[in-house]
């Protein structure tokens, strides 16, 4: 009888992609997917440390786990957290069999027993499989995220991602063409930590317009997550614009020009205006979303208020917001002028009101509007409006087919959510 996996993924989309990848490789070792973690002889936890939220999640799904797996059963923690605090995972868990980082094999390390007395170990350093590029199982969805790259070149102040991703690796075109065509889907989502940057390491300049143009025939619709503004050329509106998805996902973190600068970041709430405002003038049909860092070290009433002014002035579809998380190793963990906790969770709760309120407006706005569908499951589909899992949805017929587009009036609006009919 086969052995059989369970995969718990924490964090990000691109986490995700890296849980499909495993996915793979657990099956061409033999082993098979468990109906649930109670059954499955091994569990994997894919985890995130991002911010400290995700790693007490972590933590927490650590020990949710421990408790649900059957006798004889290993537990694997994998992923950011792993890569970033293994040896102190190691140590302070002893719920845990194994610690394995990045392309690091746990196979034969979940395989032998660990008896109670003895402490989980990490994973040996060594690399055995490249994570990026391993084979990945056709997707079950009428869209598939697709990573580009690994790591980030960048030096954003809060960002501890470089330090354990490492620095950017791009994949070739060719095995990013190849992977798209096995996936079989409607939709392309492209992810990487930083997607304009795409093949400056491999090819010795960036080559995203370059894939977007190859992948082209691979998918019906091609959406990109997420761009720095200061890549945001006329070239690479242009290529947006021309996969049928004029949908931007901007990461602005914040809109004061002397706390963008003390995030180590490009940019100005009066530059970001005028880029939103040109693109506008293109495809005034465009979408827009970002998200913001609230309470960076220094941050002032001053800052949140034109922070407050730039919301409603540019007036876009889906906006995330984040109170600061000092990350060990960032420049940002050494400044001075923190911002209370209190008066952090007061701004977010001001900002995120305020876009809600411009969210729910311009939902309500496409009442009475002809908009084509895709269908993703039974009763839930999106136009180009919404990305997967990330936006809201079109409440939809349950007969129609998932991957199946259809042309649906939207009679409806819930919140972030509209619902779709067919035209009497």
């Amino acid at each position: 009888m086969s052995s059989s996996y369970w995969i718990e993924t924490l964090g990000c989309p691109k986490n995700r992609v890296d849980s499909e990848k495993l996915e793979g490789r657990l099956e061409s070792k033999g082993l098979v997917p468990a109906k649930n973690a109670g059954n499955a002889d091994l569990l994997i936890i894919n985890s995130c440390a991002f911010i400290e939220a995700a790693r007490v999640e972590t933590i927490e799904t650590v020990l949710d786990l421990a408790e649900a797996k059957k006798r004889g059963a290993r537990l694997v923690v994998t992923g950011c957290m792993a890569e970033r605090y293994g040896p102190e995972l190691a140590t302070e868990l002893p719920e845990v069999d194994v610690v394995a980082g990045f392309g690091r094999d746990f196979l034969e390390s979940a395989s032998v027993p660990v008896s109670l007395t003895t402490k989980p170990r990490p994973s040996s350093g060594v690399r055995d499989f490249d994570l990026l590029n391993l084979a990945r199982p056709k997707s079950a969805n009428s869209w598939a995220y697709l990573k580009i790259a690994e790591g980030c070149n960048r030096a954003c102040g809060f960002c501890a991602i470089p330090s354990f991703r490492g620095k950017q690796q791009s994949r070739s075109i060719e095995s990013i063409v190849e992977e798209a065509a096995s996936l079989g889907v409607k939709e392309l989502v492209l992810i990487a930590q930083d997607l304009a940057s795409y093949g400056i390491d491999l090819y010795g300049e960036k080559r995203l317009v370059s894939l977007m143009e190859r992948l082209a025939g691979s998918a019906d619709w091609i959406r990109l997550l997420y761009i720095y503004p200061s890549e945001l050329n006329g070239k690479m509106i242009d290529a947006v614009l021309a996969t049928g998805v004029p949908y931007f996902d901007l990461s602005l973190q914040h809109v004061s020009k002397r706390l963008l600068r003390r995030m180590r970041r490009w940019g100005s709430g009066e530059k970001f205006l005028e880029l939103i405002g040109r693109i506008r003038g293109i495809e005034p049909n465009a979408v827009f979303r970002s998200s913001f860092i609230i309470g960076y070290p220094g941050e002032t009433e001053a800052d949140h208020d034109e922070l407050l002014r730039f919301i409603e002035e540019a007036q876009l579809n889906w906006g995330g917001f984040f109170t600061f998380s000092e990350e060990e190793g960032t420049f940002a963990c050494g400044l001075g002028q923190k911002v209370p906790k209190a008066l952090a969770l007061e701004r977010l709760a001001e900002a995120s009101e305020l876009q809600d309120a411009i969210t729910y407006k311009r939902r309500v706005g496409l009442l009475g509007t002809r908009v084509k569908v895709l269908a993703d499951s039974p009763g839930t589909g999106r136009s180009f409006r919404e990305a997967p899992e990330i936006d809201g949805i079109i409440k939809i017929d349950s007969e129609i087919p998932s991957g199946e587009y259809r042309d649906l009036v939207i009679s409806g609006a819930e919140g972030p959510d509209l619902i779709g009919e067919s035209e009497s």
